[in-house]
């Protein structure tokens, strides 16, 4: 939902504040997309997650609810997501959809690559391009893309940082991540990521004329990413899980920068 939030307060015409009832669409069909997307990852991962402590409860894990059901549920999610989609224009109709592919497929790429949270970053950050297509009707790639990759950054980011929750199960039933592609270069590997993000960030406002707030919030996410990975121990789940959802503030402080920055 953040990407949309972003996209869509940097489409807002200056002066103005962002699209809140468009806000408040991309919420819903956020909620229902990650949803599905967690779905069809828990429909593929059953047999994994049964061999990780920190999954084993998982309702598919678990036994809870059956494959039958969980298609049921998985069908009302993304039912509800087209509902979602056709309020859009043609233009973003097309673009949504073809996201759908990414939703069904990254949950399998821990198989296939140490690289997942690329394809994660791929599939979650959508919303930096259909935000924008939702207000003008069409993509401004010259800003839509450097949002887009600052975005796969981001998650590249905070999801290596959650991988390293689980490397040691990882290891054991033979799931691949960044986590065990980096290992002890992890920081190095996050303070390259956190760059290229904050370098995309500065070229997304200047090609879409944002203001000083706008440049503000993101030096203060440089310093809390920043602080985030000077301070990040590896080696400790519980840490790993407090640095991951911290990442949160990150969000919040730019779209905070980008209200401001166009009022």
């Amino acid at each position: 939902y953040l990407p949309c939030t972003w996209s869509i307060g940097l489409a807002a015409e200056p002066g103005c504040l962002p699209d809140f009832p468009m806000l408040s669409l991309f919420g819903v069909g956020a909620v229902l997309m990650r949803g599905a997307g967690c779905t069809i990852n828990d429909m593929w991962d059953r047999d994994y997650d049964r061999k990780v402590t920190r999954t084993a409860n998982r309702p598919l894990a678990a036994g809870d609810i059956s494959t039958f059901q969980s298609f049921i549920f998985l069908g009302g999610q993304l039912s509800l997501a087209l509902c979602v989609l056709l309020c859009l224009n043609y233009y973003s109709i097309v673009l949504g959809a073809a996201s759908l592919s990414l939703v069904i497929t990254y949950p399998l790429m821990k198989r296939i690559t140490y690289w997942p949270q690329l394809v994660l970053g791929l599939t979650f950050n959508w919303g930096a391009l259909l935000g924008w297509s939702a207000i003008k009707g069409s993509c401004e790639w010259s800003v839509c893309l450097p949002l887009y990759f600052a975005g796969v950054m981001w998650t590249l980011l905070y999801d290596t940082i959650y991988a390293h929750q689980d490397k040691k199960d990882d290891i054991i039933i033979g799931v691949k991540s960044t986590a065990l592609r980096f290992r002890e270069d992890t920081k190095q590997w996050l303070s390259g990521f956190s760059l290229a993000m904050l370098l995309s960030l500065c070229i997304t406002g200047v090609n879409c004329n944002q203001t000083f707030p706008y440049y503000s919030a993101v030096a203060a996410i440089g310093a809390h990413l920043a602080h985030q990975i000077y301070t990040l121990d590896i080696d400790k789940p519980e840490d790993c899980w407090k640095k991951f959802t911290s990442n949160r503030t990150v969000g919040v402080l730019l779209f905070t920068g980008i209200v401001f920055g166009n009022l």
